[in-house]
């Protein structure tokens, strides 16, 4: 079976580089899964989960703030505001994160700036509170070769 490189990159890090058999994404699009052979195409990412499938039948689970994807026929780049594989996500904090976000928008937030970051930090968190949750639910063990 045919396979692609996909390359997540942060501004921090590179946090996966490695042959792959299919990712899919969130974008402003919908959710896309990209193959080898994918047409090419260039999408904003919104806050969501990227899963990717090894030759190994591995699974990999990561959450991602937002970014931009790159598409090429045998490779996928992403190039991610922020995104972290699912068993480095603090559940907890996630969550308490995710409340503080919210209850500063009930209260405190008077205009349009200060609403559309509160709710970017908001979707942001439930990325990532949606990803551990999925991981744990699974019990995923997810490859470590970067």
């Amino acid at each position: 079976m045919k396979d692609l490189k996909l390359k997540i990159v942060t501004p921090e890090k590179i946090l996966f580089e490695r042959r792959i058999l299919q990712v899919s994404v969130s974008t402003v699009l919908g959710e896309i899964t990209i193959l080898p052979n994918h047409i090419p195409l260039v999408s904003q990412l919104i806050p969501g989960e990227i899963v990717v499938k090894t030759d190994q039948g591995e699974e990999d689970l990561m959450a991602v703030s937002g970014g931009f994807v790159e598409i090429l026929p045998d490779q996928v780049v992403i190039l991610a505001d922020t995104a972290e594989r699912a068993e480095e996500i603090d559940e907890e904090r996630a969550e308490a994160a995710r409340l503080r976000a919210e209850e500063v928008l009930k209260t405190k937030v008077a205009d349009a700036e200060g609403f559309a970051m509160f709710t970017a930090k908001i979707e942001k968190e439930l990325a990532r509170l949606k990803v551990a949750r999925k991981y744990k639910k699974k019990g995923l063990r997810t490859g470590q070769n970067n």
